[in-house]
Formats: structure tokens, C-alpha cells, sequence
């Protein structure tokens, strides 16, 4: 039982590192456009962000639930299958982090445990294929991979269309007044963003915790691992870790995410914060796990192409797009690795 307790307590770790890493990786997601477009200094647009993730946190358990019970059969789900999918993602996350790529901490994320379960059924004597066919056409694996797809579509048409409106309905104005009315309000996009992004990503962490302490359940033989009632100290742990990694900032990706896609003014950043804040919300409502740095970047490219086509840079925008492909297969591999190598030192 010691031993058992002891992997309990490593795999909550594991969670709460990758939400802080979720949340220094994810920083720009919120701020990059309120800094580059000098709306807000970055120390300062970093703290607001941390406190709205922090608040943000507390809108639901829907996606955790999505996360926790909705991808693999619990059956399926040991200690080491969530240390494995967690280390999976955390290595995805910090070479992203290290080249300044805005990829999916959720993805990744799914990505790893999708490729740990697969590794787990394998050893434990299922086909490759079937395995692996039955985690994919799972509910929740099916509902991650619908958003995926859909996610930066509405991204990019919302920040387009909202774009074009703002341009029309300010078209008698001088720059100098625009500019200055937009840096208010995207204090107030900014903000928005910032909570919109805690209250999804934040609760992908709690899910993989309820799931690890479901699995700690069902092997004392208390549970049949299916109780997916996320307590409160693990929405709090999980909203303070992910405020702390926003609050230590990525600067790297920020650069990526605030200066290389498009030149930014206040009324575009206006535009893509909030259009991107109402898609990630409405996943969350929809307890979709989303990537909140596919979101904005797509909508951050539609504000760009509203303007004219070519001033989007699309060699950045292809890269990042790569980054996007990329991560799930990657991080089933990475994973399923991890997992085979935990099982023989550990299993």
C-alpha cells in the first residue's frame, strides 16, 4: 500500500507541474496582443492574467469530468499509465516552450494518454490495432478531436467577422481616437481571454488528479474506479499551480504569438481576445477540452486576414500549424514510450 500511496502522490505532483508548465506556456495566449500592442506592460499584464486563470478555474468540472472518465475505460487507467501520459506531455510542452512554439499543452495532454493507455492494453495481451481503434472512437477522445478541428475554424471566422465589424463601425474616426478607446477595452478582452483559458485548461489537470485518485481507489479495492467527483482541495490545487505558471511568464511564445503573426494595434487585439474568449467558453460549457493557443492564434490570423491576406505571415502561421499536427501523434509516442519503460523498472 505504501508503495502504491507513495506513486499517488508523485503522478498529483506530475498533474500540478504540467498545469504550471500549461500556464507559463500558455501566458501568451492571454497577454501577447495586450503587450505588443503597449496597452499594458508585460510584469503587469502577466499578474492579471494569473489572477483571472485563478478565477477562471472555478467555472466547472465539466472538461475535467470529459477528461477524467470519458477517454479510457477505467480499467484501463493505472498510476503508471497517468505518470507516463503526464511525462509525455510535459516533454512536448518544454521543447514547444524552448523554440517558441504555440502548440497544445491540451493536446498533448490527451495525446499522452491516449498513447500510455494504448501501451498499458498491449502489455496487457490486447492487439495493437483493436487497442488502439477503441481508444480513438472513444466519447471523449471523439469530442477532443471534433474540437480540435472546429475550435480554430470558429477562432478565425469569429476574429474575422469581428474584426470587420469594428473597422466598419469606426471608419469615421481618427486613428488617434480609435487607438486610444481600444486600449481600454482590451484591458477588459485581455481579462476575459485570461479566464476564459482557466476556466478550460485549468480543469484538464483536475480531471488526470480525480483520475489518479480513482485508480488509487479501485487498487485498495474501495472503488471500482469510476467515482468522478472532483473534491474541492484538487480544483483549488489545480487553480493556484495554473495561476503560477501564468504569473512566471512565457515570454517566448509571447513574442511568437504577439509580434509574428501580424503587426497589432489595440482595436486588433481588441478583436482577437474576444473572439476567442467566447469560443473557448462556449467548449467549456460544452465540457470540451479546446486548445486555447490553436483558439487564439487562428483568430489572431482571421483579425489579420480581415484586413488583406498577405498580412498575415503565413510562414509563421505554417509552422505553427505544423506545431498543431504534430502533437498528438507525438505525444502517443512519447508516452507510450514512457509507459513501457516505467512498466519495466516499476510494474
Amino acid at each position: 500500500m505504501g508503495s502504491t500511496l507513495t506513486i499517488l502522490v508523485l503522478v498529483v505532483a506530475f498533474a500540478l507541474i504540467f498545469d504550471y508548465i500549461n500556464g507559463f506556456h500558455d501566458t501568451a495566449n492571454a497577454v501577447a496582443t495586450v503587450v505588443s500592442t503597449n496597452v499594458l506592460p508585460g510584469r503587469t499584464a502577466v499578474l492579471l492574467a494569473a489572477l483571472c486563470n485563478f478565477i477562471g478555474a472555478f467555472l466547472g468540472v465539466g472538461v475535467a469530468k470529459t477528461i477524467g472518465k470519458d477517454i479510457a475505460d477505467p480499467a484501463s487507467v493505472t498510476q503508471l499509465v497517468i505518470a507516463a501520459a503526464l511525462l509525455g506531455a510535459i516533454a512536448w510542452n518544454l521543447l514547444t516552450w524552448y523554440f517558441g512554439i504555440p502548440s497544445s499543452s491540451s493536446h498533448a495532454l490527451i495525446g499522452g494518454l491516449v498513447g500510455s493507455v494504448w501501451a498499458y492494453r498491449i502489455v496487457s495481451g490486447q492487439s495493437v490495432g483493436e487497442s488502439f481503434f477503441d481508444l480513438i472512437t472513444s466519447k471523449g477522445v471523439l469530442l477532443t478531436l471534433k474540437a480540435l478541428v472546429l475550435s480554430p475554424l470558429v477562432g478565425m471566422v469569429g476574429g474575422f467577422v469581428l474584426m470587420t465589424l469594428l473597422l466598419w463601425s469606426v471608419r469615421r474616426l481618427g486613428p488617434v481616437q480609435v487607438n486610444r478607446g481600444f486600449r481600454s477595452l482590451q484591458l477588459f478582452s485581455a481579462s476575459i481571454m485570461a479566464f476564459a483559458h482557466g476556466s478550460n485548461d485549468a480543469q484538464k489537470s483536475m480531471g488526470i488528479i480525480t483520475m489518479a485518485l480513482a485508480a488509487y481507489s479501485a487498487s485498495q479495492g474501495t472503488s471500482d474506479g469510476k467515482d468522478m467527483h472532483i473534491p474541492v482541495w484538487v480544483i483549488i490545487a489545480c487553480a493556484t499551480a495554473m495561476a503560477l505558471g501564468t504569473a512566471s511568464g512565457g515570454w517566448r511564445i509571447m513574442k511568437t504569438m504577439g509580434h509574428k503573426i501580424i503587426k497589432l494595434r489595440p482595436i486588433n487585439g481588441f478583436a482577437a481576445e474576444t473572439a476567442a474568449a467566447m469560443t473557448i467558453l462556449i467548449a467549456t460549457q460544452l465540457k470540451a477540452p479546446v486548445s486555447t493557443t490553436h483558439v487564439i492564434s487562428s483568430s489572431i490570423m482571421g483579425v489579420g486576414a480581415s484586413k488583406r491576406v498577405s498580412a498575415v505571415r503565413w510562414g509563421v502561421a505554417g509552422n505553427i500549424l505544423i506545431a498543431w499536427v504534430l502533437t498528438i501523434p507525438v505525444s502517443v509516442l512519447i508516452a507510450a514510450v514512457l509507459f513501457g519503460i516505467l512498466h519495466l523498472a516499476l510494474g
